[in-house]
């Protein structure tokens, strides 16, 4: 199993400053989702022409891969021209993820509108993603539903994935999003989602009077041994992911701090356990 961490940990960083604490910090891979304060991340120098090409050779020299491309494209807009423009996006995002090669782009389900159904709601999704898929597919790009919104519950993300149909998609399966919204155990995502969970985002946290505050990991309530026991039972052997959410959390640890702490837990915890 590798390790990657998000970027939503450091969204103002430069991609040289993401790839020296990534290298450093022991580091198998890099989550893109904001860099330089940008999350349409094809809009950036940093990606495109000869600084593409830069970041391309560095990210060898360094070791690392791009494990996944986060957007925000949310696909439950009652309205056709709404989910059309997320699916023009992402489309760009995965031309940009083909050429850092990461195997797939990161979408959201996600909300139910007011006034609309849940069904309503899916058909929706489900089409949108089944369209992007067909345009990312000849990249050998994926389309990667993230267990999010309302639609958080593994069997509400599997129920999407089986109305797709596409083999070029697949699920970045969130645990604790699930936990803290549904209280699923992870034994029973884990066995809904099966072989379709692509990428795994994981971060610890504790109950506090006002709700959840996440803290550095080790330090908190998440289940680490369910999910040890749950990555057995999958075989799972792609990237573990950190997300540290200090874009939406800016009185949370600074990513200098949080994001080697988990490489530096992960290998004592995980590997030399």
């Amino acid at each position: 199993m590798k390790i990657s961490f998000s970027t939503l940990a450091c969204p103002d960083w430069t991609m040289p400053q993401i790839m020296e604490v990534a290298a450093d910090a022991g580091y198998d891979g890099i989550e893109l989702r904001f860099v330089e304060g940008e999350d349409s991340l094809w809009k950036l120098a940093a990606f495109s022409g000869t600084q593409m090409a830069a970041n391309r050779r560095a990210l060898a020299d360094h070791g690392l891969m791009i494990a996944c491309v986060d957007t925000s494209c949310r696909f439950h807009s009652p309205a056709a021209r709404e989910r059309e423009a997320a699916i023009v996006e992402g489309e760009r995002m995965s031309d940009m993820a083909a050429e850092l090669g990461a195997p797939g782009i990161r979408v959201f389900g996600d909300t139910i509108q007011p006034g609309v159904d849940r069904d309503s709601t899916r058909n929706w999704i489900a089409e949108s993603i089944r369209n992007l898929a067909d345009r990312t597919t000849h990249k050998g790009v994926q389309v990667w539903l993230e267990t999010h919104g309302d639609f958080v519950a593994a069997d509400e993300t599997a129920a999407i994935l089986r109305e797709c149909g596409s083999r070029c998609m697949g699920v970045v399966w969130d645990p604790v999003n699930s936990l803290m919204a549904t209280g699923e155990p992870l034994a029973q995502g884990a066995a809904q989602l099966g072989s379709a969970i692509r990428h795994i985002h994981v971060k610890d946290f504790r109950h506090c009077t006002d709700g959840v505050q996440y803290v550095l990991t080790g330090e908190g309530v998440f289940p680490w041994q369910d999910l040890s026991h749950a990555l057995k039972q999958l075989r799972y052997d792609s990237f573990l992911s950190f997300e540290w959410e200090k874009k939406w959390h800016p009185e949370l640890e600074d990513a200098a701090i949080a994001v080697p702490h988990f490489a530096k837990w992960f290998r004592r915890a995980y590997v030399h356990a």
